[in-house]
């Protein structure tokens, strides 16, 4: 069957679908995910300084600037904090909506890459949104979905300079610009490649005319970029402007290969990551399949964007998985051409899978209660693994039955992540979510008290307690002679998980990531540190 001669032959039925499966995840996200330490409470913190500062060139962490991330992520938290005022849930909507737009642009690099098959743009959509990995960081205060939607986008300019428009090379400068704005000068890693293997996927082209047009599209880039980062640079000081010109290039590369992790330790995360297509024989077939027939412009395009940056990511050992995130449109887009014509395939091992793991869903809801850091806390509900196998289930027989495959999967994956988060939701919030902790120092800082953190304080208290004065940060050496000087004042101080508190007199302590964070007056903190060294 010809996947453009169903009856939503542009495939926007299935595009509305995935959208609605992300509206579906990101409520799920929310009602079930605090805005987590260390990174998600430290960038919404970043641009909670910058408001509180009115400074919107140079980002702020703990009162000091923040080098580390380009502000456009911060300032599309003030956007929504100008429109709605000072909220949690905004910061939380701003990577759900460039994913709707990542969706949206791959539905639209579809249509361009394989015209004649018009609902490809859909099944595309679908495998995105239904991809663990994509799932993840779309709910997730993080960059990697923004960064990928800058990516998608010049490669819209690809294609559309491949065509002979010259708008095509602006478009892949602006994305180029904002790319940079959003993680750095890493974009040019996922669109140079592609630029530079167009006489492999588009034999033809004007040689001297196209590199000269991308040299302009990367010098566009640039301007746009430094137009932030000067008056930036000269506003945050010497070493911030060092930081932001030499750090975030030269100096990070050179980190990266360090050979910190084997150049194959992406590759084993795969199936996970790319769970449930991965795992599907269908997929595997369709490959073989694509092999034997050879390999169109349309796929061509899409590994000449994969391939080049997922081995530079292998060799570079400072991985991550969510580094990944930009290559996961070009796996979607593959996918759908792979499958093209597929309308029938059975479903049976991506379904046994997700039915083991809400087997092991209800084993883990076995106990129900447990004690956590001497708080009582309820373990995962029975329930969600209950739904998950029932779901497998019918995914399993719809796929014996003949049911569209596609969609089979693309739920299945969607709702196996919102399942697991749901039945984690309950040991996850104790660990993890430090409003408390927070609260209770905006409430010493309102009594004119000092607080400081014994430990690398990454901002995780300053936007969730909606605090204006920083912490004094102390490591174990520092902190003695401070608390010793500054009786009255008051310190978090991280204790080992299985260290007993009931006895320490606290303002307030609570789960902390596996340890314990309490929050004492000044003798108190001084005695917990001299039992450590102990």
């Amino acid at each position: 069957m010809n996947p453009g001669s169903h009856a939503d032959g542009s495939g926007r039925t299935r595009l509305l679908a995935s959208l609605a499966l992300l509206a579906g995840l990101t409520a799920v996200a929310l009602l079930t995910r605090p805005l987590s330490p260390i990174d998600e409470t430290r960038y919404v913190s970043a641009a909670w300084e910058m408001w509180l500062r009115g400074d919107f060139l140079v980002p702020f962490k703990n009162g000091a600037p923040y080098s580390d991330k380009p502000p456009f992520l911060f300032w599309m938290f003030q956007i929504g904090w100008a429109l709605f005022g000072v909220n949690e849930w905004w910061p939380r909507l701003v990577l759900p909506l460039f994913s709707a737009g990542g969706l949206f642009l791959t539905y639209r690099l579809a249509a361009r890459l394989w015209p004649q098959h018009g609902g490809l743009g859909g099944q595309a959509a679908l495998v995105l949104v239904s991809a663990l990995l994509w799932i993840v960081f779309s709910t997730s205060v993080m960059f990697d979905v923004m960064l990928a939607f800058w990516v998608l986008l010049g490669l819209q300019g690809v294609l559309t300079a491949a065509e002979g428009k010259r708008s095509g090379f602006v478009v892949m400068g602006v994305a180029i610009g904002f790319g940079v704005l959003s993680k750095g000068p890493v974009i040019l890693l996922h669109l140079l490649p592609v630029v530079a293997l167009a006489p492999w996927w588009n034999p033809g082209l004007r040689w001297a005319r196209w590199f000269g047009g991308t040299l302009l599209a990367v010098l566009l880039g640039a301007l746009i970029a430094l137009a932030w980062a000067l008056p930036a640079g000269f506003s945050g000081g010497e070493a911030y402007r060092n930081a932001i010109f030499w750090g975030q290039t030269a100096n990070r590369m050179v980190e990266s290969f360090a050979h910190r992790r084997p150049f194959w330790w992406y590759v084993p995360l795969l199936p996970l990551l790319l769970f449930p297509w991965f795992a599907w024989p269908a997929w595997w077939k369709a490959l073989v399949h694509q092999r034997r027939r050879g390999l169109d412009r349309g796929a061509r395009f899409c590994l000449a964007w994969m391939l080049p940056v997922f081995v530079a990511f292998c060799f570079i050992s400072g991985k991550q998985p969510h580094y990944l995130v930009p290559l996961f449109p070009a796996f979607a887009l593959l996918t759908a051409r792979l499958l093209a014509g597929t309308a029938k395939a059975r479903t049976g091992l991506p379904a046994l899978l997700a039915a083991a793991l809400g087997v092991l869903l209800i084993l883990a809801a076995g106990g129900r209660i447990a004690a956590l850091h001497g708080q009582v806390v309820a373990l995962p509900p029975m329930w969600p693994g209950v739904v998950l196998i029932i779901l497998a289930v019918l995914v399993w027989a719809g796929g014996r039955r003949g049911v569209a495959p596609v969609p089979s999967l693309a739920l299945l994956g969607a709702a196996t992540m919102a399942l697991v988060q749901v039945a984690a939701m309950h040991s996850i919030e104790p660990r993890y979510d430090v409003k408390p902790m927070a609260r209770a120092i905006k409430a010493l800082q309102g009594e004119g008290r000092v607080v400081a953190s014994i430990a690398t304080y990454h901002a995780q208290y300053q936007f969730l307690g909606r605090l204006t004065e920083p912490l004094v940060e102390l490591n174990q050496s520092s902190a003695p002679a401070w608390l010793a000087s500054h009786p009255q004042a008051y310190a978090v101080v991280y204790l080992h998980g299985n260290t007993p508190t009931g006895a320490i007199p606290a303002r307030h302590k609570q789960p902390y990531r596996g340890d314990i964070a309490v929050l004492v007056d000044a003798p108190t903190a001084a005695s917990l540190l001299a039992e450590a060294a102990m």
